[in-house]
């Protein structure tokens, strides 16, 4: 029975951690350690008369690797995206540009340098800033 307290005590954590935030917010937040926590739980508290079924079970492994392999997959592809802008901008260093600023304010000059905040690439021209992706058009 201390099992089933012990897991309970847990779960009841759990909600009350979340409780102050919305529905998806609450799954966004779930960690996957939090997710084999609460597939342990399920398992220790499994109708022993009526136990999960291997094909069941097997389903659950597949679907915890399946989810680390998209998360491991996404942060990669973000990684790599990063790059290629940083990668884009700094040959535009020196470059003269036409682009839009967050006002949507037209803004041509020389790139001076770029910096990245928030895995937004943002190019300097002057006392202006415009992102890389508001560029118009690139001279030499």
């Amino acid at each position: 029975m201390s099992g089933v307290d012990s897991t309970n005590s847990y779960l009841n954590t759990l909600n009350s951690n979340y409780s102050t935030t919305t529905n998806s917010d609450r799954m966004n937040d779930l960690t996957m350690a939090d997710f084999i926590k609460m597939m342990t739980a399920e398992l220790q508290n499994q109708d022993p008369t009526n136990p999960m079924s291997n094909t069941d079970m097997l389903s659950q492994i597949g679907q915890i690797r399946s989810i680390t392999s998209n998360d491991k997959l996404s942060s990669s592809i973000e990684a790599l995206t990063l790059g290629q802008s940083l990668s884009t901008a700094s040959s535009l260093i020196g470059k003269k540009v036409t682009g839009s600023d967050k006002n949507d304010n037209p803004i041509t000059g020389k790139v001076d340098k770029i910096t990245i905040e928030d895995g937004e690439t943002t190019l300097h021209i002057g006392s202006s800033e415009i992102t890389i992706g508001s560029i118009k058009s690139i001279d030499s």
